[in-house]
């Protein structure tokens, strides 16, 4: 049976499911301008956790758990679901934390970006420009033999851990479990953290997404990445009905408010706006997808796309707990020094990872 959603147009109706599922999602509760965004929520289910204690992005965020439910599920019927891992774990782990850090600088991940300049954000053109430019930089590594090494085939209930883990994410959040007085789980009672759209509606928003974003492959840093490489146009298109719908969306909701000061869980510091997405940009390419794409990725089998999406949740509460996070009020104290190390340490990685050294 042909996938449909490997196609052209299946590849922009999933982008534009995406796009009118965020600014739903945004309409019905979830913060502005973060209907859906891989890194905000993230952090924010680290901080229900008790990894950081930024009691204003507290929350087990349910589209979370979705996406890798709805791709293991879709794995699963389509017989894709193949459990593999062992390529460079300890280091996708570290492109995870630094991915992260880049992101919370900027105040978002490639998804938000989009959906931060379809809600009028002008703030996050620096951002889009500043992701670009970093997934130039990884596509330089690619093209002088960078590779992480391949991954090996592991046994079938290896791939469980992740969506298993999810699971319990979820029911937790359904049941509001407290395992101490005061938490965890922490809830934000105030902040973005408090903002959410029904559980409900949420998981089931997800699940739909993480499905089709399974079968169609979507990707917004390879579809960057296949442009620069390959000049391949193929997921871009996707990438590009995300940005159209959800402003088209947007729009007939009421929630287009263009300029760049006072936008939403967004701040105006431009060269850190730019520098965070490069950072995060230059590690998504390194670790071989977004962090949407991994999180499909870990639940057809992928224990490495699974570590690195560990890394981001670890990186949030590493960014908080030693201000190293961004707020509407500007970037965090230690902000510059974690993207700087961030950038260190990519390089290393790029330089060090190759199977061949150019002439």
């Amino acid at each position: 049976m042909k996938n449909i959603f490997s196609t052209r147009a299946g590849i922009i109706v999933v982008g534009a499911v995406i796009g009118i599922g965020a600014a739903l999602l945004q309409y019905f509760g979830n913060p502005p301008n973060m209907g859906i965004c891989v890194a905000c929520f993230e952090r924010d289910i680290a901080g229900a956790l008790g990894f950081h204690r930024a009691d204003v992005v507290q929350y087990l965020r349910p589209e979370i758990m979705g996406f890798v439910l709805g791709a293991f599920v879709a794995a699963l019927i389509a017989g894709e679901y193949k459990p593999r891992g062992g390529s460079s774990p300890l280091i996708r782990f570290f492109l995870g934390i630094f991915a992260m850090m880049g992101a919370l600088v900027f105040l978002g991940c490639p998804w938000r970006t989009l959906l931060r300049l379809a809600g009028g954000d002008g703030n996050a053109i620096l951002g889009i420009v500043g992701l670009v430019v970093g997934i130039f930089i990884g596509v330089l590594f690619l093209k002088n033999g960078y590779s992480l090494g391949r991954s090996h085939a592991q046994r079938k209930a290896s791939g469980w851990v992740f969506p298993a883990l999810m699971l319990c994410l979820f029911l937790l959040l359904v049941f509001q479990v407290s395992f101490t007085p005061g938490g965890p789980i922490f809830f934000s009672a105030k902040g973005p953290g408090s903002q959410h759209a029904p559980i409900l509606f949420s998981i089931a928003a997800g699940l739909i997404i993480g499905a089709i974003a399974q079968r169609s492959r979507f990707c917004t840093m390879g579809a960057f990445r296949d442009v620069i490489l390959i000049k391949d146009f193929h997921l871009i298109s996707g990438v590009a009905a995300l940005l159209i719908f959800a402003f088209a969306t947007n729009m007939v909701l009421g929630q287009f408010k263009p300029g760049f000061e006072g936008q939403p869980v967004a701040h105006t510091q431009h060269i850190w706006n730019f520098l965070g997405m490069v950072l995060s940009g230059l590690a998504f390419v390194l670790a071989g997808g977004c962090p949407g794409r991994q999180l499909f990725l870990s639940g057809e089998g992928d224990m490495d796309a699974a570590i690195f999406a560990t890394g981001m949740i670890v990186g949030a509460g590493i960014a908080h707990n030693f201000a190293m996070a961004s707020s509407p009020k500007g970037i965090g104290a230690f902000g510059p020094a974690a993207v700087i190390i961030g950038f260190l340490f990519c390089l290393i990685i790029g330089f060090t990872q190759r199977d061949k050294i150019s002439a």
